[in-house]
């Protein structure tokens, strides 16, 4: 269904578990709460007292990829496991060879990884080791940190970790499953978010913490950025959490560079990422973008505020609440109904059933529009072809006016850090040069208007506005792009 909606697409999810007999059950239900980052594919690997490592994955949902529950009861056996939801950056999306979990037997034992994020250095690495005579089963970013792993001439595995970690660039947030450890690592800017949590006497560690939520377990804290935190089993009984540094120097401090679109779209409103809960920060973005961009009614009647569900949900929430600062007759409604049951085959081979994708996806509240002036509050516009098809849905139900209000800057650029994104030209911004009057006309709205990227980064009240990365709008990339 990506392909219905015009959004950008978000890298992937991933779930470590350690130390709990049910792990293949957490992590199929940490997987469930982390569905939206990765539609394509779904795996879970879990490894057994006997150090055997036991794995499942296929190509869908998760509901799809483990519909059989005995897999996850008689097949996924192990107190110990990693998981992982894909929506493929690097690699194609159509071979199965490519869904991970992704493992190998080595000289020290077996080795198994979970990534979510993007290597900028990948193919320069890829070249290398394959130079040197690494073979190679997939076509994927990560499959290169395994061969660093397994490859490096360091003695203690902890040390092999951070010696490969240290060759490679760009954003990563990764799960690694050894025989007796599960390692959890984040890139030294933090671009991805990871957090860890605890269940019992057993630890989970996840992209969002919506993923503990679903566990009933306790949020302990984020993984910080250039952190390898392990954790190991003393003896039976005992589980021991040690942490290192990526830098040579404990103390040394990268500046931090979020994924602002963690904010602004891809998380779950109810997850708590980069220290701070992502509905909070959302509901900022509403307010914000009405103080700057308000609507009013030309003939002083109310103001219509909907949102395109279900990631603008809580920013319209916010929008109608600034409107109301500045005293504006407004309320908020429910004016587009989702359709959450098209599954992700769904296909449109002809022009007539393209252009229908978003009557499938959406309906509209006729009652609430109608005669009526509705401002449509949505996070982004990416190539602009299901905004233009969504307002002309809206016009059916003949409202008065439509006006359009987008909680971030205009997408100028494309993201190497784990983001999927069109090609340049493609963006609706770079066909029109930016203007943001010929987006108008080509919408067909009454009028248009983006939050700047400075008050996009004042609604992050809880971070310096330099803790993050806004790429995709600016073009300043943190991490320079060689390849």
């Amino acid at each position: 269904m990506n392909n219905l909606i015009d959004k950008p697409t978000c890298n992937c999810g991933i779930i470590g578990v350690f130390g709990h007999p049910d792990a293949s059950l957490i992590s199929y239900y940490g997987l469930h709460a982390l569905q939206h980052r990765g539609q394509e594919a779904a795996g879970i690997l879990t490894s057994d007292q006997n150090s055997n490592f036991n794995i499942h994955k296929g190509m869908g949902l998760v509901s799809e990829v483990f519909s059989d529950p005995k897999v996850l009861t008689d097949d996924l056996v192990g107190n110990s496991a990693i998981g992982h939801n894909r929506y493929s950056t690097t690699g194609a999306s159509d071979s199965r060879k490519n869904i991970q979990p992704f493992f190998v037997n080595y000289r020290l034992g077996m080795l198994a990884i979970a990534h979510n994020g993007n290597l900028t250095n990948a193919k320069s690495l890829r070249t290398k080791l394959v130079d040197e005579g690494a073979i190679f089963q997939t076509t994927s970013d990560t499959e290169v940190i395994l061969h660093l792993i397994a490859r490096s001439r360091k003695t203690d595995q902890i040390e092999q970790v951070k010696d490969a970690l240290s060759q490679i660039q760009g954003a990563f947030s990764l799960v690694i499953l050894t025989d007796s450890k599960l390692i959890a690592a984040r890139d030294k800017f933090g671009i991805r978010p990871l957090s860890i949590g605890k269940l019992g006497g057993a630890y989970i560690v996840s992209s969002e913490t919506c993923a503990l939520d679903i566990n009933s377990a306790t949020f302990i804290r984020d993984i910080a950025p250039g952190e390898i935190l392990v954790l190991s089993n003393e003896d039976l009984n005992n589980q021991k959490i040690s942490s290192y540094s990526l830098f040579d120097e404990p103390n040394s401090v990268f500046p931090k560079k979020h994924c602002v679109f963690e904010y602004i779209y891809f998380s779950r409103p109810d997850s708590q990422v980069f220290g701070s809960n992502v509905d909070k920060m959302r509901r900022k973005l509403g307010k914000i973008l009405a103080l700057r961009h308000p609507v009013n009614d030309k003939d002083d009647e109310k103001v219509i505020v909907i949102s395109v569900p279900d990631s603008s949900n809580t920013t319209a929430i916010g929008y109608n609440s600034g409107l109301h600062k500045l005293n504006i007759n407004s309320k908020l409604e429910i004016g587009l109904i989702r359709s959450h049951y098209i599954g992700r085959t769904f296909i449109a081979p002809t022009q007539h059933n393209r252009e229908i994708g978003v009557k499938i996806k959406f309906n509209i509240v006729k009652g609430v529009l109608e005669n009526k002036t509705v401002v449509v509050v949505d996070d982004s516009i990416v190539r602009g072809t299901t905004s233009k098809q969504l307002i002309k849905l809206l016009k059916e139900a003949k409202p008065k006016e439509i006006h359009l209000r987008i909680s971030s800057p205009m997408i100028t650029h494309p993201c190497f850090y784990g983001m999927n994104f069109p090609s340049k030209e493609e963006l609706i911004a770079n066909k029109f040069n930016s203007d943001i009057v010929e987006v108008k006309k080509y919408l067909e709205v009454d009028s248009l208007e983006y939050l700047s990227i400075e008050d996009m980064l004042s609604a992050m009240t809880d971070h310096d506005k330099n803790d993050f990365c806004t790429a995709c709008f600016s073009g300043s990339y943190p991490i320079p792009i060689n390849e």
